[in-house]
């Protein structure tokens, strides 16, 4: 089990400085926007060192409890085709490999730590189309399916519910954990974004081009109850993608600030009502302008500051 000394008086969160690597500015993917965010959350004095936690690469086993050896060798080495990287929409370097390994390492991190102080955030992660053998839509491995394993494999946990609301369907996470009795894959996502071929989730709920923040979150709420029926978890892994934002450059969705903040703080609440430790992670989100993406995906680990904070409070005997 992991331990720390002292609880953290802030949200714990978890950050490595090889998450934003040399990049070309103009790229699509924005690679600067994780150093931004931890800048702010330094700037906002939710980051604060003593509940900063400094991510590791993820061992091959741990990788390989998602993915197969033959793909995570071939991407390790670099032998990766012109097509795969292609359909990745990344550009190979050791310093992408270094990066993707530790970001999985990180979400394992975030869900340890959740487990032993109920709530943390990474400020990363969220990469759910990579599949067992192939990338795909910028995302190498699967973080989110590997950790979901890592925590039933390592006992930490007998039922994980992975609540996906990136805008764009968890299709990897759903393909790789399809058979996998122990984790319940639900993914929001916008009906005609990305991936257009979807897979089946256990639970997939489609979302109208445009909706904004009253239909979004009538969807969400009919969706808690739905996972009230379906299923009885003990840990919860929240991919908050800012995405939904309604200034997201490829989410087709309307939410403004007020929505996406209402949608990580109900299900933030939601679990930890049922007290299920909860990790999130921050998922996609794409601007050319990466100080303003910085600050929509900023909106999460504000959410779940105040959240961390409140049940602090109610902890403290009077």
């Amino acid at each position: 089990m992991f331990h720390v000394k002292h609880r953290p008086k802030n949200l714990p969160i978890v950050y490595s400085p090889h998450y934003s690597i040399s990049w070309n500015p103009k790229h699509r993917f924005p690679m600067a926007k994780y150093r931004l965010l931890y800048d702010r959350l330094i700037a906002q004095g939710i980051a604060q060192g003593e509940n900063v936690f400094i991510s590791s690469p993820a061992t091959k086993s741990q990788m390989q409890l998602a993915h197969t050896s033959e793909y995570i060798d071939r991407f390790s080495s670099g032998r990766i085709s012109e097509r795969e990287m292609k359909k990745l929409g990344l550009i190979w370097s050791e310093q992408l490999v270094k990066r993707t390994f530790t970001a999985v390492g990180g979400t394992i991190l975030t869900c340890k730590l959740a487990k032993e102080f109920d709530l943390a955030c990474h400020l990363a992660g969220g990469t759910h189309h990579a599949f067992a053998d192939q990338g795909m839509g910028f995302c190498v491995f699967n973080d989110i399916a590997i950790a979901a394993k890592y925590l039933i494999e390592s006992g930490l946990s007998k039922q994980v519910l992975i609540i996906d609301c990136d805008v764009h369907q968890g299709d990897g996470t759903a393909k790789i954990l399809e058979d996998e009795q122990q984790c319940f894959t639900c993914s929001i996502h916008a009906r005609t974004n990305y991936p257009f071929e979807k897979m089946s989730s256990d639970l997939d709920v489609e979302v109208d081009k445009d909706a904004g923040d009253g239909q979004y979150l009538e969807v969400l709420e009919s969706t808690l109850d739905k996972l009230d029926r379906a299923i009885n978890p003990d840990f919860v892994i929240y991919d908050g993608g800012s995405d939904v934002h309604e200034d997201d450059r490829l989410g087709h969705l309307k939410l403004t600030d007020s929505g996406v903040q209402q949608r990580d703080k109900r299900v933030i609440e939601w679990a930890r009502s049922k007290n299920l430790p909860v990790a999130c992670v921050i998922g996609g989100g794409y601007d050319h302008d990466h100080q303003e993406l910085a600050r929509r995906h900023s909106l999460l680990p504000e959410s779940a500051q105040q959240h961390y904070l409140k049940e602090q409070t109610l902890k403290i005997p009077s």
